[in-house]
């Protein structure tokens, strides 16, 4: 029933999820372009994100009954508004901070997909989770190499990878509604 509904709106509106493809890819481009402009955007919203967290943690700690829930609340909130108040206000700092923290997490990442691929390994596509790995581990190396070069570029082109693939799989997908639905077909949708 939910896959009839998801089918219907996207019939109607493949039209619109064209544009907003081709939104999302514009928008992806421009962010590999200038990918300084667009960490340091990532970086203040994270700020705000953890400036945010932290006040409704200070809220909830003084409100709380216990000494030392309501203790533990508030030097964590507190951590939170003064790690979020950096982020807003030196978005570079912030910037090189998560740049390393995605390079760990590339390199963990990839490791654990190489090993779960030698663990799979006879079973149909146990290469792609390698290849995965692989791609994976290189990326963190090369993140963490550059560190903290890499804080001015990583952060802006990663996010705009992510805009420009959800844009072409948005383009794609609208694209192959609107054949099925002209075809009649919409039980299947071939890509």
């Amino acid at each position: 029933m939910a896959e009839a509904t998801w089918m219907d709106e996207a019939k109607k509106n493949s039209g619109f999820l064209i544009f907003l493809g081709i939104m999302t890819v514009i928008f992806g481009v421009v962010a590999i372009g200038s990918p300084l402009i667009t960490g340091v955007a990532v970086a203040v919203f994270v700020g705000f994100l953890l400036l945010a967290s932290g006040v409704a943690r200070i809220v909830h700690a003084l409100k709380s009954k216990q000494w030392g829930t309501g203790f533990w609340g508030t030097l964590i909130g507190v951590l939170g508004v003064a790690a979020g108040l950096l982020m807003i206000f030196r978005p570079l700092i912030g910037l090189v901070t998560m740049t390393m923290l995605i390079a760990i997490y590339f390199l963990i990442d990839g490791i654990s997909e190489i090993i779960a691929a030698f663990k799979i390994k006879p079973d149909q596509g146990w290469g792609w989770v390698l290849f995965n790995g692989i791609i994976a581990v290189l990326l963190g190396l090369m993140i963490w190499r550059q560190w903290p070069v890499s804080g001015a570029w990583a952060i802006g082109i990663l996010v705009g990878l992510d805009l420009l693939l959800t844009g072409v799989v948005t383009i794609v997908l609208a694209l192959a509604v609107r054949r099925a639905r002209r075809s009649g077909s919409l039980d299947t949708i071939s890509l």
